[in-house]
């Protein structure tokens, strides 16, 4: 079973720094996490005007909710956890869960 964090950044003051700093810095660091099995992002777009999208939108999948708590405790992601409050002026919140296959 894969066990996924989600993480919903708000709008920043400055986008295009944002979206520098995400791409050469910051996703770097997450993927230098152990255990994580794969990582995906993307600047959100919401089907509902009346109701806004996060900025941009990042799933780190890892093998189990263990595996996550392991990657955080590290260095790797004691740094990356640490770099999301140099960019991400418009706020981040982050949620976990075990991912389940609807067939």
């Amino acid at each position: 079973m894969v066990h996924r964090l989600v993480v919903s950044y708000g709008q920043p003051e400055d986008p295009a720094a944002f979206d520098a700093h995400y791409r050469d810095t910051h996703a770097a660091l997450a993927r230098q996490m152990p255990g994580l099995v794969r990582y995906t992002y993307g600047h959100a777009r919401s089907t509902d005007p009346a109701q806004p999208a996060p900025y941009l939108v990042a799933e780190l999948d890892f093998d189990s909710e263990q595996a996550m708590t392991e990657a955080f405790g590290s260095a790797q992601g004691q740094a990356a956890a640490a770099d999301v409050a140099t960019f991400a002026s418009g706020g981040a919140t982050m949620a976990h869960f075990d991912v389940r296959t609807v067939s």
